[in-house]
């Protein structure tokens, strides 16, 4: 399997809308595959396929619940491969959390978002897919429907930093 490179920003796709996918061909379902592994790799939570320089409204998600109690053991992450999502219900509430980008490499900030959306779009079989996200799972989809639409998360932030690594190789500092 191919590990693409991640494209950065100000490259023009990262803030062009992405076409809408007419077929699930063997092509898209490579280019799925290669999304998958390069989001693993990299190592990230969520990835558009602009971000991999693909104008197409594909996006995967791989993310797990993490337990604040040490008696109960992890969930697996769960991974999600949605063409063509929409955003068709969001919650009144919105949060504000920390968020960063492959394609904006040593930069996070703080952005408000739903705290509820129903996403719906198809899965890579080309099966219906619906589904309701809450709390980090929503921003997660919230922040990669945002990458189909040229949006990129510095445009919703409101406050950004920047982080550069120590030169003892130590933890990054914030900037």
């Amino acid at each position: 399997m191919t590990v693409r490179e991640i494209v950065t920003s100000p490259r023009p796709i990262l803030r062009k809308q992405a076409k809408k996918v007419r077929a699930l061909t063997s092509e898209m379902q490579d280019l799925i595959d290669e999304m998958i592994e390069t989001m693993r790799v990299a190592p990230g939570v969520g990835l558009a396929a602009p971000q991999v320089d693909v104008s197409q409204r594909v996006i995967v998600v791989e993310y797990s619940e993490d337990s604040q109690d040490p008696e109960t053991p992890a969930k697996p992450a769960k991974l999600y491969v949605v063409v063509n999502p929409e955003i068709v219900r969001h919650s009144m509430e919105t949060v504000a959390g920390n968020e960063a980008c492959l394609s904006l490499p040593g930069y996070f900030g703080e952005v408000d978002r739903y705290e509820v959306v129903t996403v719906k779009g198809l899965n890579r079989q080309g099966k219906p897919f619906r589904l309701k996200a809450k709390g980090w799972l929503a921003r997660i989809f919230q922040h990669e429907i945002d990458h189909l639409d040229g949006v990129l998360y510095i445009d919703r932030a409101n406050q950004m930093w920047r982080i550069e690594e120590s030169e003892e190789g130590q933890a990054p500092t914030i900037v």
